[in-house]
C-alpha cells in the first residue's frame, strides 16, 4: 500500500471530525485574545495587567469557525438559487 492511499482514509476522518465540531460548536475561541476578550498586557514587574478589548472578536472572545462560515455561505447561495 502506498503512503498516498494509506493518508486518504486518515484525512476523511479527519475532515469528518472537523464538520462534526463544526456543526456541535460553530464558535470557537479568538485565536488574538485566547477567548477572554481583550488583550492580555503586562506591567514592568511581569504581572499581568488587563488591556484594550479585542478588535477581531469585538470583546466577545468567540469567532465563527472557518468550516460553519463555509457551511453557512454555501447554505445561503442555495436558499438564495431555488427560492421562487
Amino acid at each position: 500500500m502506498t503512503p498516498a492511499l494509506a493518508a486518504i482514509p486518515g484525512l476523511l476522518f479527519l475532515t469528518l471530525c472537523y464538520v462534526a465540531l463544526c456543526a456541535v460548536s460553530p464558535f470557537g475561541n479568538c485565536r488574538k485574545c485566547r477567548g477572554l476578550g481583550f488583550k492580555l498586557r503586562h506591567t514592568r514587574t511581569g504581572r499581568p495587567k488587563r488591556g484594550k478589548h479585542c478588535r477581531r472578536c469585538d470583546g466577545h472572545g468567540k469567532r465563527l469557525r472557518a468550516g460553519r462560515w463555509l457551511f453557512n455561505r454555501a447554505a445561503r447561495l442555495h436558499r438564495e438559487g431555488t427560492t421562487p
